[in-house]
């Protein structure tokens, strides 16, 4: 067992590793690169899948999406096959923290569902599938991507236990927290009826 010290220097590095993978703008790269404008400047604002979405770009979104989901995945991957499991678990932390205030954007980022899913994934793919098979449950019923989002995360901790990976239970809480902290304003509008539906602004 290595010394506590070198250990925490371990954890510290891929948790550094961690936020640095997580925090890649890959909505705001790609929108530029394929010339679609400021992301800034369109829809919410955000720079996630749902709002690429709205450049009417559907390979920009599906390229957003897949990209911010596998930065998550490959925090964890690297993480685990360098340093083990407790590394993966705190750079799957910071990869998601990274993605929801990346410094480059003065810490205002996305919301942090496909990265989220995309870490679930690599950290237990059972409770990764579980997750995005309830977020697409949710939306085909509901048609609103931010509850579906919620409803996700909601269950992830349940699933993480129901399917035996009751060490991750804890990471997948503080994840949910910060999923819910982030769609603040999406809950208001759900609550209030005014939240609009997937295709629509």
């Amino acid at each position: 067992m290595p010394p506590i010290e070198s250990a925490t220097t371990i954890l510290t590095l891929w948790a550094v590793i961690g936020y640095l993978l997580g925090s890649i703008p890959f909505g705001m790269v790609l929108t530029r690169v394929m010339g679609l404008g400021n992301l800034r400047d369109i829809g919410s604002g955000n720079i996630g899948a749902t709002n690429v979405l709205r450049t009417g770009n559907k390979a920009a979104a599906a390229g957003t999406l897949i990209l911010d989901g596998g930065k998550g995945a490959l925090a964890v991957l690297l993480a685990r096959a360098c340093a083990g499991e407790d590394a993966a678990q705190i750079a799957a932390l910071m990869a998601m923290i990274g993605h929801c205030y990346p410094v480059w954007l003065g810490f205002r980022g996305g919301k942090g569902v496909a990265t989220f899913l995309g870490l679930l994934l690599a950290l237990a793919w059972p409770v990764g599938i579980a997750c995005c098979l309830t977020w697409l449950a949710t939306a085909a019923t509901s048609r609103i991507s931010s509850l579906a989002a919620i409803a996700a995360a909601a269950s992830s901790t349940i699933w993480a236990i129901l399917l035996g990976h009751g060490a991750m239970a804890v990471l997948a809480l503080l994840l949910t927290l910060l999923i819910y902290y982030r769609h603040a304003d999406n809950i208001k509008r759900i609550k209030a009826g005014t939240e609009p539906k997937i295709g629509k602004t």
